[in-house]
C-alpha cells in the first residue's frame, strides 16, 4: 500500500468504526487527466447512501486540515457492489460457498483465470470449482499467487 493511502487509513478506519462500519477497500487513481480518491464501506446488510455521505462529509472535513494528497483529486466514498473484492482473509472466509473470479499472478494449470465457487480456504490455499464446458474441476489456487479476487455474480 502507498504512503497515501496508508495515511488515509489512517483517518478513514476511526470514522468507520464509530458509525460500525468495514473499511473494504482505498484506491488512489488517475483517470484521464483527473485523480480519484475511492473509500469503499460495507456492513451487514449493506450501506446506505446517506452512511457514505455521512463519511464522506466527515472525511472531507480532516482532509481539508490534514491532506496527506498533495495534488487536486475527487474524494468518492461508495459500497463494494455485488463484485466486492477480497482482500482480507476475513473475506475469502466469508466468501466460501459463494460464486469468485480469481486472477493469478502466474498460470496455475495453464491457466490464470477462474470463476465458480470457492469451496474452500485454509489460509494458504483457495478451491474453487469450476465448470468447464460439462465437468466440474476442482482447483486449488496458492493464495500467494492470487493476484486478484472479487465475489463475481453467476449469469
Amino acid at each position: 500500500m502507498s504512503k497515501v493511502l496508508e495515511q488515509v487509513e489512517e483517518i478513514v478506519l476511526p470514522i468507520a468504526s464509530e458509525l460500525q462500519l468495514e473499511l473494504v477497500d482505498l484506491a488512489f487513481e488517475k483517470e484521464g487527466k483527473h485523480w480519484y480518491l475511492r473509500v469503499f464501506l460495507d456492513k451487514e446488510g449493506g450501506i446506505d447512501i446517506d452512511e457514505c455521505a455521512l463519511v464522506s462529509e466527515r472525511l472531507s472535513e480532516i482532509l481539508d486540515k490534514n491532506d496527506p494528497i498533495t495534488q487536486n483529486y475527487f474524494l468518492e466514498v461508495s459500497s463494494p457492489g455485488a463484485e466486492r473484492p477480497l482482500k482480507k482473509e476475513k473475506d475469502f472466509e466469508e466468501a466460501v460457498g459463494k460464486w469468485v473470479h480469481v486472477t493469478s499472478y502466474e498460470p496455475i494449470a495453464d491457466r490464470k483465470m477462474w470463476e465458480g465457487t470457492l469451496t474452500n480456504y485454509d489460509g494458504e490455499t483457495l478451491t474453487i470449482e469450476i465448470l468447464d464446458k460439462t465437468r466440474k474441476i476442482v482447483c486449488e489456487i496458492p493464495r500467494k499467487s492470487v493476484a486478484k479476487a472479487r465475489l463475481a455474480i453467476k449469469f
